[in-house]
């Protein structure tokens, strides 16, 4: 874990264009300065879903500066290292990911992917805000916990608790 009390956290999702955009502007906001978040995928699409941009504007959140990326990106030296790999769709959780320097805390926090919903306006704008509240809601439970004064397999069965929140893919899957 990071020395500096600063911890690096990348979220991960396939294309990254919404959900893990989402985590890193809620992270870097309610981090306080006592994380960076960064998101990458395995497939980015290249661009940010415009709904995720509106989504974070309407709850206040910063929504310019994002950019679609590889993973491949955090693996290369010199990239920063990352303190936790949270993995935001049940595909990038799926796949083979890249070793990770330093061998970070991971979890997985499956949310319903917010782009695919098909409908009126106000049923994208509903499906946006919905993951970015589940996001918000496992992002405090991160940020409050006693990260320096507990130990690695402690962090990562809260990290697995948090992750089966309200909204998981993951406890969906499993009922």
């Amino acid at each position: 874990m990071s020395d500096s009390g600063v911890y690096n956290v990348l979220f991960l999702c396939t294309g990254n264009s919404s959900r893990s955009i989402l985590a890193e502007s809620i992270l870097n906001t309610e981090g306080k300065g006592r994380f960076h978040a960064f998101s990458a995928g395995s497939s980015p699409k290249g661009t940010i879903n415009p709904w995720a941009t509106k989504t974070l504007d309407a709850l206040g959140y910063p929504s310019s500066g994002f950019g679609s990326k590889s993973w491949d990106v955090f693996a290369k030296p010199g990239a920063p290292q990352m303190d936790f790999i949270i993995t935001v769709c049940d595909d990038a959780a799926g796949e083979a990911c890249p070793v990770w320097p330093g061998h970070p805390a991971s979890s997985h926090w499956g949310i319903e992917d917010p782009s695919t919903v098909e409908g009126t306006e106000v049923e994208k704008a509903r499906a946006f805000a919905r993951a970015a509240r589940y996001l918000k809601n496992r992002i405090m439970l991160l940020v409050n916990l006693p990260i320096a004064s507990i130990d690695r397999l402690a962090l990562e069965a809260h990290l697995h608790e948090i992750g089966q929140m309200e909204g998981s893919t993951s406890s969906a899957k499993a009922g």
